[in-house]
């Protein structure tokens, strides 16, 4: 045992924070700035993203910097890794946050609807890991955390666009691990459940919804945002130097059922 090391401190480090102007993106960036990490996020819109930065700036007294970004975009992604590296000078940490859902039977969907979601929530982790993978193989360090969903490995109807995609990531983030593990870095997926993001406010009062999703839940609640922040606290830090290719559950026990 190493005494002195504080294994969860990320003073010093600087994470891209992917889809970070609101929901769990916002809130793993504040985990990570609470624990010292400098940031940058990023967002469609980026007034939005600047707010969030100022607010993250300002409760944490690190620094965070918002680009505006399509996750979809090799350029934009491209362009999010230059200008951390202008900024900080290096890239520790990535967290491939951004994504998209739209619900439906599969006979009352597009395939444009289809296609919109899988280029979001796959193409868009993909992408980023590609953009920043070069920077840290050189370095021969990094973290990456794709957020897949408990929907990557369990299912539920009207969700086939999303669960689809989930389950990519997560095939994605154990491939990567693999990948990238004699190169210092290591990749691994958040699992989140239920949590009441602004994408499930519209159905959060259903009868469908707090039988089908939060009566699966062991917990029997919504996930509350600050929640998601330990894992990706643990996974962005030294703590988790031995966990690659894998998946962390924050589900509130539903895919223990």
């Amino acid at each position: 045992m190493l005494p002195g090391i504080k294994q969860f401190d990320l003073t010093g480090k600087v994470a891209i924070v992917t889809g970070a102007s609101k929901g769990l993106g916002q809130a793993m960036a504040a985990g990570l700035a609470s624990a010292g990490a400098d940031l940058l996020i990023t967002s469609r819109h980026l007034e939005e993203g600047q707010a969030a930065a100022e607010e993250l700036a300002r409760d944490y007294g690190h620094r965070a910097i918002a680009v505006r970004a399509d996750a979809a975009s090799p350029e934009d992604n491209q362009d999010m890794v230059t200008r951390a590296l202008e900024e900080y000078g290096k890239v520790d940490i990535l967290i491939a946050n951004a994504g998209i859902n739209i619900r439906g039977p599969i006979d009352e969907l597009t395939y444009s609807q289809f296609q919109q979601v899988i280029s979001t929530n796959v193409d868009g982790v993909w992408l980023a890991a590609r953009s920043v993978v070069p920077h840290m193989k050189s370095r021969k360090y990094g973290r990456i955390i794709c957020v897949a969903s408990s929907l990557g490995v369990v299912g539920l109807p009207d969700r086939t666009p999303y669960a689809a995609s989930k389950g990519a990531v997560v095939q994605l983030t154990r491939t990567l691990g693999l990948e990238l593990a004699l190169h210092g870095i290591t990749c691994n997926a958040i699992c989140p459940g239920p949590f009441l993001t602004p994408m499930n406010v519209p159905i959060a009062d259903l009868e469908q919804t707090k039988k089908s999703i939060v009566g699966a839940v062991a917990l029997e609640r919504w996930g509350q945002m600050h929640e998601i922040q330990g894992a990706a606290i643990f996974l962005a830090s030294d703590a988790s130097s031995y966990t690659t290719g894998s998946l962390l559950m924050v589900d509130g026990g539903w895919t223990a059922r």
